[in-house]
């Protein structure tokens, strides 16, 4: 009998990945750079750049970090996958998480190959203070690793 593994759940990281790459295309096409699109109190959509990391770590720097953070989000996606392999289907929460983080890596990944930078449109504020743009890769690999934490706090330790 074929073992149901947790690459079953990989149709997330698609769902991750199409919701990605539609929000930056329409990011690019609609909106201006680094200006500011009210959306609601507190959150603007504003096109930025970033050829850094997280929250636009070593944005400023020469460029090889592009190729850097590239090289760490492919070498993650290809560990997580074999966890995913090694996993039963069966350990939901583990395995959205893991395909969560796999699909916003993808996703800022393909932003690195093709544009040499990350498409950042999401704009959080409260008063003038700006929380670092963002996207939709960025959110799912918070959640991800949010999940990945739970799991290793609550869950482990029931096992």
């Amino acid at each position: 009998m074929h073992k149901k593994t947790g690459l079953r759940w990989l149709w997330l990281t698609v769902v991750v990945l199409v919701l990605d790459r539609v929000s930056k295309y329409f990011a690019l096409e609609y909106l201006p750079p680094y200006s500011e699109v009210p959306v609601f109190p507190h959150f603007n959509f504003t096109l930025a750049y970033n050829k850094g990391a997280a929250f636009s770590f070593l944005n400023s720097a020469s460029g090889w970090q592009a190729w850097m953070f590239g090289c760490i989000a492919a070498v993650v996606s290809i560990a997580i996958l074999i966890w995913l392999y090694r996993l039963s289907s069966k350990q939901r929460w583990l395995c959205i998480a893991l395909t969560l983080i796999v699909g916003g890596a993808l996703g800022n990944l393909s932003d690195r190959i093709l544009y040499g930078y990350v498409i950042d449109f999401l704009d959080f504020y409260a008063a003038n203070m700006h929380w670092p743009a963002f996207n939709v890769a960025d959110s799912a690999i918070c959640l991800g690793a949010f999940m990945l934490f739970w799991d290793a706090i609550f869950f482990r330790k029931s096992k």
